[in-house]
């Protein structure tokens, strides 16, 4: 009224209504803006979302409604604890917050149950970690999609003897259709524990009063139902839209590979050119989407792998050996093996340089990183070698690496019984469309050791990867771990054993694995991206890539990922060439004599620190590291509904978000929900009806004010006066429905 009172003495004819609609229109901007946004939310900006992944049958994963789900927080630190949630707790729908350890598929079934009383979860980290292990896959990974079927070792199909991942509950597999996040900061959980127990605890066990510490969760996803559906109406929408609304896109990156000799990438093959080929994967997952740091599911053995090329590379004579070595890093893995199926069909259809004939063995590492009693376990496919050519094949190939690792004490090799099928792995791709000999090198001999398969948990810590205190980050990175030197037993028995297979004697003694490049390869991949060795051996352009902490190992839509990146240019640093190239050569080395891009990559790189450590020292790097495409070949053949190639997909969306604050109680907003109908029935509505009515044309005496005017003078100021009041009522009841809430970030 004070506010309408003072605009009332400026009032003078049209220009005091002018100034009352312009104050009018201010008030509303100031009650709508930002900061008010600021005062009243507290967003949580270190949170990763479970997302929707779809595949030719169904949906996994989890979406919030399009507007955002929004629950009183509870937390739930013992499974005592949910009775709350499930049935006591009289302000429904809950947003819970989970401890890490509580967060099983036990667990998720019962709130998954009761979906009325549950708005969405917010899942702590558990630290220590869950001792007896944690693994949201599947016991049986990549079911369907390896060599195995009933029309080839029916008794080894779907695991039926041996679930390689027994602790894997099948969580991440789950639909779950409420939003689920991770906290992936500490601070920002304990802020949320203090907001909950500012307001939402009250004693006995009585009803908390009001206002009360909310959550509110966005994640609402596009695609629905399959993958078969999503990808139906995206063609749809690029068909007949100009702007097309896609809903969902293919998993996708690219495989890393290089030869040990230059080949024309151009062309393809001779029949009579032979090639070993080693193999590994690039990627993990976990539950949550882009936490996948795969220490022991994928790290370790791509990390033994960079190592092993680099130690082959350095043997004086591999210009000479009599059949090439191929290191191929395989995306993807993960989901049906989209980059080995993707490697497979190009080369069955000549769309890759090497054919499947030219495979002469084939070497895959395995998890690698846990080993027992120095241990490490041959692994080889019964089926095939029931073809008496194959079988003496893999014959040689195992005796060939028994005799690599009998230089090496650090590594003992041991057999398998020939009953027992291949665990999950890229050479079960190649077997699927072609005999060839091959064998897969880990650290189990059965199950898996690792307790914490693509699970969030699976750290640098899940392979003892530590360092000493007070040393700097310099210092970490070139800290040789025992983890370290243990990989490096491991990738010289490998290179040794590829030399060997390539057919190679004379410096097999000289191939040694350098543990100061896997020390620096761990750090790099498990704990610090942005180091000083990383930074040299990239492009300028790429430095973006490298973060504060580890690199995470999902495929994605968006390609080619850090990962990939990263990989790519250190296996071209350990195994290629600095050559004497200018920027503008090296770029584009078609006018340089002598160089050759069909036999070479070359790339730029921002190179190390020169003595000063201000400025960096770039140079040019030949190598024969390059990139292909790991999509599934369902996407390129349109096949969506396929069982032969892997047909996931991810949803898209608009927002990814989460934030705190005080709620008021349902009583005070369905009251504010009235006033606020009222007040915009008076801001919209009257004006319009005084505009209609006629009033009687006078002049408007001196001093005019509205509130002593008749009621036909008073009708537009009048109903103006009531929409100005109504915006300010509304700030009113805005913060007092939705109340800020902060912490001393001391």
């Amino acid at each position: 009224m004070a506010t309408a009172g003072g605009v009332c003495e400026a009032v003078r004819g049209s220009q005091g209504l002018l100034r009352l609609l312009s104050l009018c229109v201010l008030l509303a901007g100031l009650c709508r803006g930002n900061s008010v946004e600021r005062k009243i939310y507290i967003p949580l900006n270190k949170t990763a979302p479970c997302v929707r992944l779809l595949n030719a049958t169904h949906q996994i994963g989890c979406q919030s409604s399009i507007s955002g789900d929004t629950g009183v927080i509870h937390v739930v630190e013992k499974e005592e604890d949910l009775q709350w949630v499930l049935t006591d707790g009289p302000n429904p729908p809950y947003m819970v917050l989970l401890e890490g350890k509580l967060f099983n598929r036990t667990i998720m079934e019962k709130l998954k149950g009761r979906t009325g009383r549950i708005a969405g979860l917010a899942v702590s980290l558990a630290k220590p970690r869950p001792p007896a292990g944690f693994s949201p896959s599947v016991p049986c990974p990549n079911d369907g999609f390896g060599v195995y079927s009933s029309s080839y070792g029916a008794e080894f199909a779907h695991c039926k003897d041996l679930p390689w991942n027994p602790l894997g509950d099948g969580l991440a597999y789950e639909d779950f259709h409420f939003p689920i996040f991770l906290l992936e900061d500490e601070n920002e959980t304990n802020v949320i524990k203090q907001c909950y127990r500012d307001h939402n605890l009250s004693p006995n066990g009585s009803a908390p009063a009001f206002p009360l510490c909310a959550m509110q969760l966005f994640s609402h996803m596009h695609a629905v139902i399959s993958t078969v559906t999503c990808m139906r109406r995206s063609s749809i929408q690029s068909t007949f839209s100009i702007n097309p609304e896609i809903v969902c896109d293919p998993l996708s990156d690219y495989n890393v590979w290089s030869m040990l000799k230059p080949i024309n990438t151009s062309g393809t093959l001779e029949p009579d050119d032979r090639v070993v080929v080693a193999a590994t994967r690039l990627d993990s997952r976990s539950f949550f989407w882009n936490v996948a740091p795969g220490a022991e599911s994928a790290v370790a053995s791509f990390v033994t792998q960079l190592a092993a090329a680099e130690a082959l590379q350095k043997a004086p004579d591999v210009s000479a050996l009599p059949r090439n070595v191929m290191f191929v890093f395989f995306q993807g893995e993960t989901f049906d093996y989209i980059g080995s199926s993707r490697m497979v069909y190009d080369m069955e259809k000549g769309k890759f340089p090497v054919k499947l004939e030219n495979i002469d063995s084939f070497v895959e590492l395995g998890q690698v990183a846990l080993r027992t009693s120095l241990e490490l376990w041959l692994h080889t496919d019964p089926m095939s070698q029931k073809n008496e050519s194959i079988r003496n094949q893999v014959e040689d190939l195992l005796t060939t690496l028994e005799s690599s690792a009998a230089g090496v004490p650090a590594v003992l090799l041991r057999k398998l019984n020939q009953s027992q099928p291949l665990p999950p792995s890229s050479l079960q791709r190649f077997l699927r469309a072609h005999n060839i000999s091959g064998v897969v090198l880990a650290d189990h001999s059965a199950a898996f050791h690792n307790r914490y398969y693509q699970s969030v948990y699976d750290t640098a810590e899940n392979i003892n990867v530590s360092y000493p205190e007070r040393l700097s980050p310099e210092e970490d990175l070139n800290f040789v771990t025992d983890t370290a030197e243990a990989l490096a037993h491991v990738a010289t028995v490998l290179g040794r054993a590829l030399y060997q297979l390539a057919g190679g004697s004379t410096f097999i003694n000289t191939i040694q694995a350098d543990p100061q490049t896997v020390t620096r390869l761990l750090y790099g991949f498990l704990v610090r991206a942005n180091n000083s060795w990383f930074q040299s051996i990239i492009r300028q352009d790429l430095r973006s890539y490298l973060g504060d902490g580890p690199l995470q190992h999902y495929i994605a839509v968006s390609s080619p990922t850090n990962t990939t990146y990263v990989v790519q240019y250190a296996l071209a640093n350990l195994t290629g060439m600095v050559i004497n190239l200018t920027r503008e050569q090296c770029q584009d080395p078609s006018k340089v004599p002598n160089e050759n891009k069909d036999l070479y990559d070359y790339s730029w790189v921002q190179g190390p620190l020169n003595s000063n450590e201000t400025d960096r020292l770039p140079r040019c790097v030949r190598s024969t590291a390059r990139l292909a495409r790991a999509l599934s070949p369902a996407f390129e053949l349109r096949q969506w509904s396929s069982t032969e190639y892997s047909t996931w997909t991810e949803s898209r969306w608009k927002d990814i978000r989460a934030r705190i604050f005080l709620i008021a109680s349902k009583e005070l907003e369905v009251s504010w929900g009235e006033e606020g109908g009222r007040g915009l029935f008076n801001l919209f509505l009257l004006p319009l009806v005084s505009y209609l009515l006629p009033s009687p044309k006078q002049q408007k005496p001196p001093g005019f004010c509205p509130w002593s005017a008749s009621m036909s003078h008073q009708k537009a100021f009048f109903t103006d006066s009531l929409s100005c009041m109504f915006i300010l009522d509304l700030c009113s009841h805005e913060t007092q429905g939705v109340t800020p809430y902060s912490v001393d970030p001391r």
